[in-house]
């Protein structure tokens, strides 16, 4: 695979920023297969609060799970947003969902099919990917979220208070509750006949395991279609470099 680190300015933003991003590359090396096609699926990769775009490559074998696949990924660049417009701080919301599509057309090219395009995340990005694809069912035919935090208004991520203070200052004092950046209020408010299919997974020592269940909850009792993926982990890198590649494997690829 071809792997770029992308600069760029953004107008949503009003400010430089970037993407890594692997393309595919028919190959074949030592222990190294790849696969291409003209206008390969896409797949939106999102980073969680503490990382920054080259996380996912940094700690994870994505390069190596995706290649095969013939499946390119983005991944964007956040900062601790939430993939929000932030109250006091910069609109990563308007962002995520026009700006950045429409860059990756322009600069690379990928399939701009439905069925051909994916988002997933890990924590805050798993967050993003739920809201991004409940919010835009029209651009994904699958979202996953790893360790998600799915139910910020049920409380369970702001427990801790370096955590909490960057709610406040993206979502101001009144929080997220009953808004569109409710992700538990967008599964229930979904139409299940257009709703991307879903994968909700996390480790049940995790903190963040109550708000996966909460979400899946609520998705269920709206008959949507998602697949659980719950058993022992933590909330850390050893659990995300495996749980990537049962989403990978589990995406309705061609």
């Amino acid at each position: 695979m071809a792997l770029l680190r992308c600069d760029f300015y953004s107008q949503a933003l009003s400010l430089s920023t970037s993407m890594t991003v692997l393309l595919p590359q028919a190959q074949s090396g030592i222990g190294v297969d790849g696969s291409s096609s003209a206008e390969p699926a896409v797949l939106y990769l999102l980073h969680g609060l503490t990382d920054d775009d080259t996380a996912w490559i940094r700690r994870t074998s994505i390069e190596r799970y995706a290649a095969p696949l013939g499946l390119a990924v983005v991944m964007p660049q956040v900062h601790h947003s939430f993939y929000s417009n932030e109250v006091r701080g910069h609109r990563f919301w308007a962002f995520l969902s026009e700006e950045l599509p429409e860059l990756v057309q322009s600069f690379f090219r990928v399939s701009q099919r439905r069925e051909d395009t994916f988002v997933a995340g890990l924590s805050m990005g798993g967050y993003g990917a739920m809201k991004w694809a409940l919010r835009h069912p029209e651009r994904f035919a699958a979202a996953a979220s790893l360790s998600g935090a799915l139910d910020l208004a049920g409380g369970h991520a702001s427990d801790d208070p370096w955590v909490s203070g960057v709610l406040a200052r993206v979502f101001g004092g009144s929080g997220v509750a009953g808004t569109a950046d409710d992700t538990v209020q967008l599964a229930r408010a979904a139409h299940p006949e257009t709703s991307p299919a879903l994968y909700v997974a996390c480790g049940t020592e995790d903190v963040l395991y109550p708000e996966s269940l909460a979400f899946v909850d609520a998705a269920r009792g709206n008959d949507l279609a998602v697949t659980t993926d719950f058993g022992p982990g933590e909330h850390d890198w050893a659990y995300w470099d495996s749980a990537i590649q049962r989403v990978l494997a589990w995406l309705p690829l061609d």
